[in-house]
């Protein structure tokens, strides 16, 4: 009788992404800057001709409106991609990047990143996870943008900042940003921002001094569960 067990047919988890790894494998050049905080990684209007890796650091998305208003699109960190608008046939950049902390970013040019999607099959799989979680999460911030009051859009940035929800360990850092940042994300002014992490600090949700990055614990959750906290 054999008494060999069975292969394990559960679903793999996808491990963490070595960017540098891929790209010696593919034999090409890796292309990789180091951005300080509040540097442009790309601005509105640039040429779109690569996408970019996150290594380390954090990145913020955002628009500038004809009258000069701008509004962050996303907060990005370690093991995100972005500027992928290249690989659909978009010319120009629609929006900015810029290293909200000491960022370092991997660029792969566009005909590299199609020719890796097409040969590689690991690579086309952990893309296709990326696009399809950033798809998830644009809907989750609308639908956060529309019915949350603005002291739940300020929990939830500060949680995902601080990589909680993830499969991976959370941060509980998260990266230094300005209030005015914040603000900017969850549509609402520096004062209200001010008012509740004060507020968030008092109740032990979270550790902030104005000056070093502030830490998220796992029971500022209850801002969003509860209406009232």
């Amino acid at each position: 009788m054999d008494t060999r067990r069975p292969p394990n047919r559960s679903p793999k988890t996808l491990r963490p992404f070595n960017a540098q790894a891929f790209l010696e494998s593919a034999g090409d050049a890796k292309t990789i800057r180091p951005f300080a905080r509040g540097e442009a990684i790309f601005t509105q209007g640039d040429a779109c001709e690569h996408v970019m890796y996150i290594q380390t650091g954090a990145v913020k998305l955002s628009v500038l409106s004809e009258t000069g208003r701008e509004a962050v699109v996303a907060m990005l960190g370690p093991g995100d991609f972005f500027g992928e608008g290249c690989l659909a046939g978009q010319p120009v950049r629609m929006g900015s990047a810029t290293a909200v902390a000491r960022s370092t970013i991997l660029f792969i040019a566009k005909a590299q990143m199609v020719r890796l999607l097409h040969k590689q099959h690991a690579m086309s799989d952990r893309f296709i996870a990326h696009m399809l979680a950033r798809n998830i999460r644009v809907e989750q911030d609308l639908v956060d943008q529309l019915f949350n009051s603005s002291e739940k859009r300020l929990a939830r940035a500060l949680l995902l900042l601080a990589h909680y929800g993830k499969q991976d360990k959370p941060l509980r850092v998260a990266p230094k940003i300005s209030q005015e940042t914040l603000a900017e994300m969850i549509g609402t002014t520096r004062s209200r921002v001010n008012f509740f992490l004060n507020k968030f600090k008092k109740l032990g949700f979270i550790e902030y001094d104005g000056q070093h990055p502030l830490k998220v614990n796992g029971s500022l959750l209850s801002v969003i569960l509860h209406e009232r906290v």
